[in-house]
Order: C-alpha cells, then sequence, then structure tokens
C-alpha cells in the first residue's frame, strides 16, 4: 500500500475516525493502531503476519528481562539475542543472495538457491525494534510492562516501510498517555500530507519519468551534458521523493496524535558531508551515531587512526544496509572518506566555520560530491556507473532531450529546497489556522489537481525497497 496512494488515504480515514472515539480507553485504541499495523503489512505479504508479530513478541520479552535483571552476563546474553535474532532476519530476508552469489564467484562452488526474500524488506523495522533492547540495555530508556504498546509502537505503519526511524521508547511515551487531537496539530498534519504529495507527485516522478530513468537505463543514448544534468536531477528527485514520503508518514502520525522526528533540513545547502549527513535522513544519521559508530571498538584509544576508520567502516555498514548491492557499498565508501577527510580537516585546523563567498564555494563542493556518489546509488551495477561517469568524460553537448517542462521542474525544485524556513512556517501556520473545511477543500483540490498535472500514477517511494 503506497503512502501515495488513494487506497492508503480511505485507510488512513478508517483508522482515524475509529481510533479517536476510542482514544479515552487506551487498551481499545491500541488495539486499533495494532490492527492498522498489522493491515499494513499483510498488504504487502501475509508473512508479515507471522514474521512481525513473533519478532516484537521476542523483543518484548528480552525487554522485560533486561528491566528487571542485574547480572550483566544475563543482560548481555539478553541483548545479544535481540541482536541475534533482528540481524539475522534482515540477513536471510534481505542479504543472503547478495552473500550466496558473492561466495559462488569468490569460490567457484555452486551454492543453493535462496527464495526467502520478502517483497518488502524488514531495514527500518530491524533497526527501530533494536533501538529498544539497546536502550535499555545501555540504561538509556525505561522499558514498558505494555504488551500491547510495545507491539503497536514497534510496528508503527507509518514508519514501517521508510521511516523515520524513531526510538520506541519515545513512541511509548507517547501511545501509553492519553491524547487530544490538537486542531492545530491536525492542520500542520493536512498540509505536511499536501506538501508530501506535491513533492512526490509533482516534482520526484516527474523528474524520475522525464529523465533520469532513462538516461539511467540507456546512458549510451544520451549526451555527456544530458547525463550530467540526470545526476543532478536525480539528486533533486531522491530528495522529493524521500522527504515527501517523510511528509506523509509524519503527517500521518500526527492525525493520530503522535509526533515522529523530522529527517530533512535542507541537505543540499551542507557546508561539508559531516554537515550534510546532520541535514539528510537524520534518523538514520543519528542511528549509525548512536548504535555503531560509538559501538565500534578502538573509539577511546589514544591511535586517533581508529576515529577515521571507525567513521569509514560506518558509511560502508550504512551503504550496505540500503541494499545488497556493491553500488551501494561503494556509495557508503566515499561518504565514509568524505567524512574521514572532512573530520581530519577540521582537526587540524580547529572549528573555524567559512564565512562568505567560501561559504557558498564549500556548499557547491559538498554538492558536487553528493551528486557523484548519487550515482552508484541509483545505478543498477558497476557496468552502469561507469557507463553514466564514462559519458560525462566524453564531455559531448546537447541538450535535444532536456525540455522546457523539465528545466521549469527543476527549478522549481531548487527554489522549494532553498525556501526559507520562515516562509515555510509562515505557510503552515496560515494553513493551520484555517477553518477545517477549508483545509479540507485546499487538500481536496490538491489531489485534484496532482492527478491532473501528473503524466502517470504514483510510482513506489524510491527508499520503499530499502
Amino acid at each position: 500500500m503506497l503512502l501515495s496512494s488513494s487506497t492508503y488515504f480511505i485507510f488512513l480515514a478508517a483508522i482515524f475516525f475509529l481510533y479517536w472515539p476510542l482514544s479515552r480507553v487506551r487498551s481499545l485504541a491500541l488495539g486499533v493502531l495494532l490492527f492498522a499495523n498489522y493491515f499494513f503489512y499483510a498488504k504487502w505479504d501475509m508473512i508479515y503476519l507471522a514474521l512481525i508479530p513473533a519478532a516484537g513478541t521476542c523483543d518484548y520479552f528480552f525487554g522485560l528481562g533486561l528491566q528487571y535483571s542485574k547480572n550483566a552476563i544475563v543482560r548481555r546474553l539478553l541483548v545479544g539475542m535481540s541482536l541475534l535474532m533482528n540481524l539475522g532476519m534482515l540477513v536471510s530476508f534481505k542479504y543472503m543472495p547478495f552473500f550466496l552469489e558473492n561466495w559462488n564467484k569468490a569460490t567457484g562452488r555452486p551454492v543453493p538457491e535462496w527464495h526467502w526474500v520478502l517483497p518488502v524488506t524488514l531495514s527500518f523495522y530491524v533497526f527501530q525494534a533494536l533501538t529498544y533492547t539497546i536502550d535499555i540495555y545501555r540504561r538509556d530508556a525505561k522499558g514498558t510492562k505494555s504488551y500491547l504498546a510495545y507491539l503497536a509502537a514497534v510496528s508503527f505503519f507509518p514508519t514501517t516501510l521508510a521511516g523515520p526511524i524513531t526510538r520506541v521508547s519515545t513512541l511509548l511515551d507517547q501511545f501509553e498517555k492519553p491524547r487530544k487531537l490538537d486542531p492545530a496539530d491536525g492542520g500542520r498534519a493536512l498540509f505536511l500530507i499536501g506538501l508530501g504529495l506535491t513533492k512526490k507527485l509533482l516534482i520526484a516522478d516527474f523528474l524520475g519519468a522525464n529523465l533520469v530513468n532513462r538516461v539511467f537505463d540507456f546512458p549510451a543514448l544520451y549526451s555527456g551534458s544530458e547525463v550530467l544534468i540526470a545526476v543532478y536531477a536525480y539528486a533533486l528527485q531522491i530528495y522529493f521523493d524521500f522527504s515527501g514520503y517523510t511528509d506523509i508518514a509524519i503527517g500521518s502520525a500526527l492525525l493520530l496524535g503522535i509526533k515522529l522526528p523530522p529527517n530533512f533540513n535542507a541537505p543540499y545547502s551542507a557546508m561539508n558531508i559531516a554537515d550534510f549527513w546532520r541535514r539528510w535522513h537524520i534518523t538514520l544519521s543519528n542511528w549509525l551515531r548512536d548504535y555503531l559508530y560509538f559501538s565500534l571498538p578502538g573509539l577511546r584509544s589514544k591511535w586517533k587512526i581508529f576515529t577515521y576508520w571507525n567513521l569509514f567502516i560506518t558509511m560502508v555498514i550504512g551503504g550496505l544496509w540500503h541494499g545488497p548491492s556493491w553500488t551501494f557499498v561503494i556509495w557508503g565508501a566515499i561518504h565514509g572518506l568524505g567524512l574521514a577527510a572532512q573530520h581530519f580537516w577540521r582537526v587540524s585546523r580547529g572549528n573555524k566555520k567559512a564565512t562568505g563567498a567560501w561559504k557558498y564555494f564549500n556548499i557547491f563542493v559538498t554538492i558536487q560530491y553528493v551528486c557523484f556518489a548519487w550515482i552508484f546509488f541509483r545505478a543498477m551495477s558497476l557496468e552502469n556507473a561507469y557507463a553514466i561517469l564514462s559519458r560525462i568524460g566524453s564531455l559531448s553537448f546537447s541538450l535535444a532531450n532536456i525540455s522546457p517542462s523539465l528545466v521549469l521542474i527543476m527549478a522549481i525544485g531548487i527554489l522549494a529546497h532553498y525556501c526559507p524556513q520562515k516562509w515555510y512556517d509562515f505557510s503552515v501556520s496560515i494553513y493551520s489556522r484555517a477553518p477545517f473545511y477549508v483545509q479540507a477543500l485546499a487538500l481536496a483540490l490538491l489531489v485534484v489537481g496532482l492527478q491532473y498535472v501528473a503524466q502517470t500514477g504514483a510510482t513506489p517511494f524510491i527508499y520503499n525497497k530499502f
């Protein structure tokens, strides 16, 4: 069920009108949310109705053990079992074909085919679930005794496909307390949903269908200049696609009184790679930092080489998390090298911030580096990435396939990305203060307008496959 489809919004409306009349009775309200979560999973594959409840039940009892046990060995055993179970699911249902294929290439021995691959991967669920047991183990958060609240929180449907990756303890704090729907939050929720649909249908899908997909599928048919423009178009496409999903997810949760963390903050305004990761997919960046980087050995060693090595390894693993492909590994390695180099530069010259023209020069260089890495992220294979780079390197020039409408949409995307925050806040404020029927009418007119403008139906969100 795509978050941009009419089916999803019918589903969301049904849950909304069922949830709020029961919201004062927490067990009934949590039951509605749990039903919504599992129904959402079942729309992708019925196997989730067995897998997700089973995994959630195990982690719930691991969490109970961690709450009550003071024995260090028992606590390590419990958190280790949680790690083994969740990462084991991720490897089994997502990465095993990749590992077997490369093992076959390395050894020359035939390996059996692996058929246990799910249509929607468990990456976001696994990372979110691990925040619960690891936080309790580290005593960074308290667990819950409510089995129903835990199952509802760990599988909360707006976050299941592409985040934001939310600490389960943060969701539990909201799930276990009676809530009321604030009219301002309701207005902001509808605004975010409308904004997310606009990002997805008007910008991301248009750029993908009219240039990006064609160029990456058949780069040899395009000039070097057209391929380069397609790379920049992809940078806009993936931002508006993913941030559009995030807006819809945050808006959907807000309609149910649940606040999710922000996931983007004008990432192409970053002055270096470290700044980029403070602005792009913020919840993943925080997860990798808090649960992976700080857990790697040697961080407190006097040998500073460990800092650079751990930055590199963290991003390589982060790249592999996105998908079982060497293109994602290389994408992560590029960002890991960039983070290590930026850290060395910062340490060697102090925490001096660039000002004036140097600030904009740094932003420009960072964008070029990020877009270079996007080539490997988008490419279907290493050969495809090499073909893209070769066409750019040919320096051939032609704009025959760059239509005026494409230029217009890219210009709209750039202006929207660099829109001042105060303009955005003002727009949200105006919309939220309007009467509810005006809000609903505006959203309905937007949806009708987007359906008229969009050339095709909504395509799957890019991050759905991760």
